[in-house]
């Protein structure tokens, strides 16, 4: 536990959460775990994070209003919901955190374009939350994550049963991250008043996904290779694979990907205080976690 960090109780939205449990785990190396509080809509999904947990549903403002009791700092992660209702939602936890004094909010927004794309709904919902979060009144910070790198990797197997990854993104570029790298971003901008008012894009690298296919090849002692199709077809294809709402989405990133909405400057190193660690040491590590 760092000396120079005053005491502030941080509590941390969807704990239960991979992105959450990644920045509880590194609020408990700066602040200790007696300082950090989980909220999460299902309590017993957080438990094993070994600090106190909270009921909190996005849905119930009731709960928000109990659960940042005595808390000066709160992290909110972007639900899941269909964007109108994220908005909603997200409120339900800024206005329970003003009635409660907290101090400062930290919210996990997302890279992407605001129009011309199906993400750009998501997009457009996590912006209005940027705008009200800057407006509470209280003291802010705004994260914009890039595309997480895992989830590519859990599906490394289905990758491999077909040979190729397959999508529409073409020869655009991605700043992939981790939800390792930015639990660490996000402990520093959640303790560190220097942060305050500051809106960074917690990304890495800018890659191509031939160049994430050879990347994988490397790591994994695979033999993947990329193949491009059109934004319809792979829309076809994943709205029959994932359903309406989930398959729009994913081509919707894709095709953000295609047309650049992605290849962003990096500012984790202002969030980290380190560069970000590149897209193969991120495979590595996930590598390491599943050995």
């Amino acid at each position: 536990m760092q000396k120079d960090i005053p005491h502030i109780v941080i509590a941390v939205t969807s704990a239960s959460g991979k992105l959450g449990a990644s920045i509880v785990k590194h609020l408990i190396h700066i602040i200790g775990k007696d300082n950090v509080i989980g909220i999460a809509r299902t309590p017993e999904r957080a438990k094993h994070l070994g600090v106190e947990i909270r009921k909190g549903d996005y849905n119930n403002r009731e709960d928000f209003n109990e659960a940042l009791k005595g808390v000066n700092v709160v992290l909110l992660v972007s639900g899941m919901d269909q964007p109108d209702q994220r908005i909603i939602q997200h409120r339900n936890v800024i206005e329970a955190a003003k009635k409660n004094g907290v101090d400062k909010i930290v919210y996990t927004s997302i890279v992407g374009a605001e129009e011309n794309n199906a993400f750009s709904p998501i997009v457009q919902s996590n912006r209005q939350t940027e705008k009200d979060v800057q407006d509470s009144g209280l003291e802010w910070v705004i994260g914009r994550n890039g595309i997480y790198i895992e989830p590519d990797l859990e599906y490394l197997d289905t990758y491999v049963k077909e040979g190729e990854i397959r999508n529409c993104a073409a020869d655009g570029k991605c700043t992939y991250t981790s939800r390792e790298e930015l639990g660490e971003a996000y402990a520093k901008m959640l303790t560190e008043e220097k942060h305050n008012k500051r809106v960074y894009n917690l990304v890495g690298d800018a890659i191509t996904q031939s160049q994430l296919a050879s990347d994988i090849n490397q790591v994994f002692n695979t033999n993947l290779v990329y193949n491009s199709v059109s934004v319809k077809a792979y829309r076809a294809e994943r709205t029959a694979a994932l359903g309406d709402f989930m398959g729009t989405v994913i081509a919707g990133i894709y095709e953000g990907i295609k047309n650049g909405a992605n290849d962003v400057t990096s500012d984790f190193e202002k969030a980290a205080g380190r560069p970000h660690i590149s897209t193969i040491e991120m495979m590595k590590t996930f590598k390491r976690t599943q050995d």
